[in-house]
């Protein structure tokens, strides 16, 4: 679409400067018609919303819908007695870009015993990770924990410990 909209300006541009006479409703209905032809020889599906719903109703294309997937129930569990949980995670906005990481420490019962956050100037979201990691495993020591569950949203780093596969050298520690 933004492809032939700026071919169909180009062209309404040389017309009105070396002919003198522009013809709008044209261009608009050739965007139209070339937009709806792509989109209903392509194989992509939209996104599952209102927005990309009424942008292809407007150009004609024949709507196909993403695969729903199934949800998966998630829920937090309580740790056994004597045990800590540390749920951890970490972000950043761009790759790279502004990144935070931070976790909160549970005991057996699920009350609260602390946590952290830090922000970690301009990282990607994998150091933020593993930096909240390295993080509450010195805390957790600190604190003379010795039975702790860490909890991470991260496959990668769940793998780095699990497999013991090679990372980062920064992120070795």
């Amino acid at each position: 679409m933004v492809t032939f909209s700026i071919w169909m300006i180009w062209r309404i541009r040389n017309y009105d400067r070396f002919q003198d006479k522009i013809d709008v409703s044209r261009a608009i209905s050739v965007i139209k018609d070339l937009t709806c032809l792509v989109g209903n020889s392509s194989k992509a599906s939209m996104k599952n919303d209102m927005l990309d719903f009424n942008v292809n109703k407007f150009f004609g294309i024949n709507t196909r819908t993403s695969k729903v997937l199934c949800p998966l129930p998630i829920r937090w569990e309580f740790p056994s007695l004597v045990w800590f949980k540390i749920n951890i995670d970490g972000a950043a906005r761009g790759y790279p870009g502004l990144a935070t990481g931070g976790c909160i420490f549970r005991g057996s019962m699920g009350e609260f015993i602390g946590a952290f956050s830090a922000f970690l100037e301009v990282q990607t979201a994998m150091v933020a990770e593993f930096y909240g990691v390295r993080h509450v495993i010195e805390e957790a020591q600190k604190m003379r924990f010795t039975n702790v569950w860490l909890e991470c949203d991260s496959t990668l780093v769940c793998v780095a410990f699990t497999a013991r596969t090679n990372v980062r050298w920064m992120l070795r520690n």
